[in-house]
């Protein structure tokens, strides 16, 4: 039986619905392009299957959102199906489970401002932006650190270099999440249990570094996250205000809930 060939038009409409579930994880398309270098106007092309990228495009997408030139030939779920350790029948009711029961009741999909002690500066605080949001049946996390902290331990403070991505996971009275930068060079072990609070907008628990043990420096500090909801308006307050600070510039709910004169225990 011969091999069914697909039209252009099959394959731009392929392409299309695949870079829209690629492009999910980002909240502004023009960032999106701003950072695959690609005219906003043409990949808005893309997504609608009206055009095809070049070659060197194309590998260009490909190698960004780490997959391969299947994209235009089936469904990008099905590309990497079976890759997912969590989703394996070593694991899926063990890890797995926890991945696939976040509910928006549970940790609802928006922004989130958090705030912890210094790692390394036990007399200041950071404070933060985050975005959660449900990606192919996973809740997932994604944010930046701020320029000063990678900076202070000569690091580089890129774009690419400060951002880090999770996955949240249930737990019997709140959620967990395993976050990483990019390569995986530096990860860090999340705890939150949801608090009363006037709007029930807060979580409070820890975050833990996966560093060895030194003199000096923390490993173990609490962390509050607030969620701000899915507006752009309160997340870019937050992010502008990103940064250290003092435990006196911190609320007065975020300064009681962290603790701040009392060591972690």
């Amino acid at each position: 039986m011969p091999e069914m060939r697909r039209s252009p038009a099959e394959l731009r409409s392929m392409f299309g619905a695949n870079l829209r579930i690629l492009a999910q994880a980002y909240p502004s398309i023009s960032e999106l392009s701003r950072q695959l270098g690609i005219n906003r106007t043409q990949f808005n092309r893309y997504l609608s299957g009206e055009s095809f990228p070049r070659p060197d495009v194309l590998s260009r997408i490909c190698d960004f959102f780490d997959v391969d030139a299947r994209v235009l030939l089936e469904p990008v779920q099905n590309i990497t199906a079976g890759s997912d350790p969590l989703t394996s029948p070593f694991l899926k009711d063990f890890l797995g489970a926890g991945v696939r029961t976040v509910d928006e009741r549970m940790f609802p999909t928006g922004f989130y401002k958090f705030a912890r002690r210094s790692f390394l500066d036990t007399d200041r605080f950071v404070t933060g932006l985050v975005r959660v949001f449900r990606l192919d049946g996973s809740t997932v996390v994604r944010g930046y650190e701020t320029r000063e902290a990678l900076s202070v331990q000569g690091m580089s403070v890129t774009r690419k270099a400060r951002e880090f991505r999770g996955l949240i996971l249930r737990q019997e009275d709140g959620v967990s999440a395993l976050i990483s930068r990019q390569g995986s060079h530096t990860a860090s072990f999340n705890y939150l249990s949801r608090v009363t609070s006037f709007e029930n907008n807060i979580w409070v628990g820890y975050v833990a570094r996966t560093i060895q043990e030194s003199i000096g420096n923390d490993r173990v500090v609490r962390m509050i996250y607030e969620h701000l909801g899915t507006g752009f308006g309160p997340a870019k307050a937050a992010a502008k205000a990103a940064g250290y600070c003092s435990a006196d510039e911190l609320t007065p709910f975020h300064r009681r809930l962290l603790k701040v004169d009392e060591p972690f225990a």
